[in-house]
């Protein structure tokens, strides 16, 4: 029979766990690097062994970890899979339940800058996604965004919200729209960032189609096809081969943290010459922790694949749930094309704040979507 139960958590990382991960950073086997490579090539040497460095002798992971145990966390098992997630109720009794997703390779991490600010208006509900973090691994196939969705519908009904809403960036703003289509009569509305697939062409755009594109929209094309052809390696391999790459992952933390740090740098806003430039340095290194101490690199790779295998499940039609798209200075949605397949009713542009807007531009992105939310209510 199904345990439908909820049960408290707390994070408490065994001290030889981190021994471990102190041993593996002072043996790392450094690999070369030609001279000025900056990070045309990957993850720049210079950068990796300073902040490596720095993860040894400087990070406190005990401080983090007792900061994150202050948040109420939870896990319960949905459809076979474990999901870890933070909940965080408003004091307003009319406070209005909404769930945040977050994508790769960000965690829960990436919201705990809003719950102060959101948690006046909103009942917190924060997972995160199967294979991530605590949450992880997955221990069959086919944990896709759809099915991922259709947990989180299990999960609210599970707390008790009947009617709620999403939000979500990156793998979030997969995932938020397909719950509105999963339980249209409980999302009162959809919220993303970052978001792509559902919110730009898929493939080549006609010739007579680009003729009627705006600049921007031009431009944004001009992003899109340049991040395919040039940005596009690690969604190959996640897609094809996760296995593969989980080895080095699992095994090395110096590889791990290469594999993540080289995307903050690359989808921060460009006006940040290094991660920490956008982003608190010790908060990088605890999104990195997370999946690092629960060995969830190949599980969460695994998501990309599960969505690649998947036959025609890109969305094509709008849930009829009133949809906000926050487009931060980096991102690349075009309204003509998520009209196609979301009920846009909010559109907005802003000149700063990259891919983690959550992160990067906390202010900006809790205004939104305390905006958008309000005009639900």
């Amino acid at each position: 029979m199904a345990d439908n139960s909820v049960h408290g958590f707390r994070i408490d990382i065994p001290q030889a766990q981190l021994d471990d991960l102190h041993t593996r950073l002072d043996l790392t086997r450094w690999p070369d690097e030609l001279p000025d490579a900056g990070w045309d090539y990957g993850a720049s040497l210079p950068y990796l062994r300073d902040l490596a460095a720095y993860w040894r002798g400087g990070y406190d992971w005990r401080k983090h970890e007792t900061a994150l145990n202050e948040i109420p966390q939870y896990t319960t098992e949905i459809d076979g899979a474990t999901v870890h997630f933070l909940h965080v109720r408003s004091a307003r009794s009319d406070a209005l339940p909404l769930i945040l997703t977050h994508g790769w390779p960000g965690s829960v991490v990436e919201f705990l800058g809003l719950i102060g600010p959101l948690s006046g208006d909103f009942h917190l509900v924060i997972p995160s996604l199967p294979g991530f973090g605590f949450s992880g691994p997955t221990r069959e196939k086919g944990w896709n965004v759809s099915r991922t969705a259709r947990a989180w519908a299990e999960l609210m009904r599970r707390l008790g919200y009947e009617r709620y809403g999403a939000q979500g960036g990156d793998l979030g703003a997969l995932v938020s729209p397909e719950l509105a289509r999963v339980a249209p009569e409980s999302v009162v509305g959809v919220h993303v960032n970052a978001a792509s697939v559902g919110f730009i062409p898929l493939g080549p755009v006609e010739e007579e189609e680009q003729r009627g594109l705006t600049d921007r929209e031009r431009q944004r094309l001009a992003r899109i096809a340049e991040f395919t052809t040039d940005g596009f390696g690690y969604n190959v391999l996640q897609s094809t081969r996760p296995q593969t790459l989980s080895y080095a992952l699992t095994d090395s933390p110096v590889g791990q943290l290469a594999w993540i740090m080289e995307k903050f740098q690359a989808w921060t806003h460009s006006s940040a010459a290094l991660p920490e430039d956008a982003i608190d340095r010790d908060t990088l290194l605890t999104n990195v922790m997370l999946y690092w101490l629960t060995g969830t690199a190949g599980s969460a790779a695994r998501m990309y694949y599960e969505n690649g295998h998947v036959p025609d499940w890109f969305p094509t039609a709008p849930s009829g749930v009133p949809t906000a798209v926050a487009n931060f200075a980096e991102d690349v949605a075009i309204r003509r094309w998520a009209e196609r397949a979301n009920t846009v009713v909010r559109w907005t542009e802003f000149d700063r704040g990259g891919h983690f807007a959550a992160l990067e531009v906390p202010d900006l992105l809790t205004r939104d979507v305390r905006e958008f939310f309000g005009s639900l209510r």
